[in-house]
């Protein structure tokens, strides 16, 4: 249950990155001050949390030697 669950919020995540400008469902807006990037933040940083249980490392993924 627990691997669903953090594979849903990942998609989530990787969704909400896809068209993070569009304005179809923003959390905060872009054009607020300061915080208006956020949210696209908070789901980036859910997504390398998500990946990284699954076993995905992104510094990994660009290392030739590995």
């Amino acid at each position: 249950m627990k691997k669903i669950g953090t594979f849903l919020l990942g998609l989530l995540s990787f969704i909400y990155l896809l068209n993070p400008t569009a304005g179809f469902f923003e959390l905060i807006p872009d054009n607020i001050p300061l915080i208006g990037n956020l949210d696209e933040a908070a789901a980036a940083t859910l997504l390398m949390m998500c990946l990284r249980y699954f076993g995905y490392e992104l510094p990994d993924l660009f290392n030739p030697k590995k």
